[in-house]
């Protein structure tokens, strides 16, 4: 199995592309994931959500909940600390594979304390549990540099990724790691790449602190409107990340003015009728977004 450096198959000049605003008309989208107890709350209309930008509210001009196609890494910690739950991992995670559609395409990929890329984007989905089922037999051992990795994740995603499609990183790992970046820069790189990520953490039955919190990792999540999951059972937990990425609301309003390069702030939350009606739900949505530069 070849493994090429993740990092280096993107060159530094696509950073210039604009991955964020889909339109001539410079509108901002922004993915919002509603759930309650019982799973993801559907039906929802723009009256229904309060976005605010800077913190100032914003007409919403669309609001659908399309299950759009997804272009999703899968980025494998292989790390020393991994080797003994790999195998649960990559069985369990071909299984879960099952909840993709047609037009979806996976790409595989390995960190430790650099990250690789294995296989690249396929919409075979049979080959793509294929490659999954690969990941055991690459060498384990080293570090574990979770940032990192995770930035070379969505320089990959803007470069391979397809525009149309919802973009996602799902990181699998134990979470026993060492300082690799700072937080912020990676949070910009994917608002820049228009990628959420979502994480497993898998620990073996031996393991103690199982609860521990994957603090860097949580970081990023929520500012993406991704979302980390202590997961004892990883397919499961793996197929519902599928399933809510999949119900996602899309909502678009008209970009305010900013300086290009700079980061605005973006919150989400559910209108006071809509929170009347659904009192137990919550919303999961990127935080921010950087102006494009052209």
């Amino acid at each position: 199995m070849r493994r090429i450096l993740l990092a280096a198959v993107v060159p530094l000049a696509i950073l210039a592309q604009d991955p964020v605003f889909r339109s001539n008309v410079a509108l901002v989208r922004v993915d919002a994931q509603v759930t309650q107890a019982l799973g993801s709350v559907a039906g929802l209309q723009k009256e229904d959500f309060v976005v605010k930008d800077n913190d100032r509210v914003q007409p919403l001009l669309y609001c659908t909940q399309d299950e759009e196609a997804l272009d999703l890494l899968l980025l494998f910690d292989v790390s020393g600390s991994m080797q003994r739950n790999v195998r649960r991992v990559a069985a369990s995670g071909r299984v879960a594979l099952g909840e993709l559609r047609p037009g979806d395409r996976v790409a595989v990929a390995d960190f430790n304390t650099d990250s690789f890329l294995l296989f690249p984007f396929t919409a075979d989905l049979a080959q793509a549990a294929s490659n999954v089922d690969r990941v055991v037999d690459v060498p384990f051992g080293g570090g574990t540099h979770i940032l990192s990795s995770i930035n070379d994740a969505a320089f990959y995603l803007k470069k391979n990724g397809d525009a149309h499609r919802r973009r996602a990183i799902l990181i699998i790992t134990d979470n026993e790691g060492q300082s690799s970046m700072r937080e912020k820069a990676v949070v910009d790189r994917m608002w820049e790449s228009d990628v959420v990520l979502c994480g497993l953490i898998v620990k073996s039955h031996a393991d103690s602190d199982f609860h521990m919190a994957a603090e860097d990792m949580l970081g990023a999540a929520e500012k993406t409107g991704g979302e980390v999951v202590n997961a004892s059972d990883p397919g499961q937990s793996f197929r519902e990340m599928l399933r809510r990425l999949r119900k996602r609301y899309s909502l678009y309003y008209q970009m305010p003015a900013g300086k290009p390069g700079t980061a605005r702030r973006v919150a989400v939350e559910l209108s006071l009728p809509a929170k009347r009606k659904f009192p137990e739900a919550q919303v999961l949505a990127r935080k921010g977004y950087l102006v494009p530069k052209s």
